[in-house]
């Protein structure tokens, strides 16, 4: 996928651990984590902005476009399998 996930990187700016980060916005430790590693398929905007609140960046921060990337084809996902990240 072209989109990567750079929270590892804002996280280690802010000096702020993924367990405190889901303590203040109110996210498990495992949807983070697939958050972090790249696995997720959407974010909500409502927990993207939590996160840019929380770790006080902007969206573009957390989320980068990388044309480079090469594309991961829905033939590899299951059917209706769907890792959405959301805010509990």
């Amino acid at each position: 996928m072209a989109i990567r996930v750079t929270l590892d990187r804002v996280l280690l700016d802010r000096r702020m651990s993924l367990t405190e980060l889901g303590d203040k916005v109110g996210i498990t430790l495992a949807n983070l984590s697939i958050l972090k590693t790249g696995k997720a398929k959407a974010i909500r905007f409502s927990t993207l902005e939590a996160l840019c609140r929380e770790l006080n960046c902007q969206p573009g921060d957390i989320l980068v476009w990388d044309p480079d990337e090469a594309s991961d084809s829905e033939e590899d996902d299951e059917p209706g399998a769907s890792k959405a990240v959301a805010a509990e």
